[in-house]
């Protein structure tokens, strides 16, 4: 997708440096993910790598040629049933928060997870993060329980919540 200043496209190896600062970010200050120590750019790029060797798409998100965000999906299981069924995350850079970017951004995302044959994708949060819900929700992802204090971050205990989008079959004409 190209919009003006803005274009969602595949991730390349070269965006691995940015993604991971934007990463970095959430690592340090904040409970949305769990990670305790920043992730460098080789670490990153495979990562990167896993998500495609499974066949899924890493989606990033330019405005005026440097990436602010960045969203993908990744196996939610190893065991073979669960096949069709991922977690996505999405993480933007702080100057990308709050102007309808991310939406834009998981909309593509879940578009691009539907061509692939996905079925579920599963969305954790970090409570509490009204934010990352009320996207969630905005693009039709319906709760489905959460797991209270399994996490220890920035000196407090974290609950995360689980939502769930079903995605529809594609139509074969």
């Amino acid at each position: 997708m190209t919009n003006g200043d803005l274009r969602i496209r595949d991730a390349v190896a070269a965006d691995a440096a940015a993604i991971a600062a934007i990463y970095n970010v959430h690592v340090r200050d904040t409970i949305v993910t769990f990670e305790l120590d920043e992730v460098d750019e080789g670490e990153m790029a495979r990562r990167m790598a896993q998500v495609r060797d499974h066949g899924l798409r890493w989606l990033v998100l330019e405005e005026r040629g440097g990436v602010v965000g960045y969203a993908y999906a990744g196996q939610w299981k190893a065991r073979a049933a669960y096949a069709r069924t991922v977690e996505s995350s999405i993480y933007l850079d702080d100057a990308a928060i709050g102007r309808g970017l991310g939406k834009q951004l998981y909309a593509q995302l879940l578009e691009c997870l539907r061509d692939c044959g996905i079925h579920v994708v599963i969305g954790g949060v970090s409570l509490p993060n009204a934010a990352s819900v009320a996207l969630h929700e905005g693009l039709g992802f319906e709760p489905i329980g959460a797991f209270r204090e399994v996490g220890w971050k920035l000196g407090r205990w974290i609950d995360v919540g689980y939502w769930q989008l079903r995605l529809p079959e594609q139509v074969v004409a």
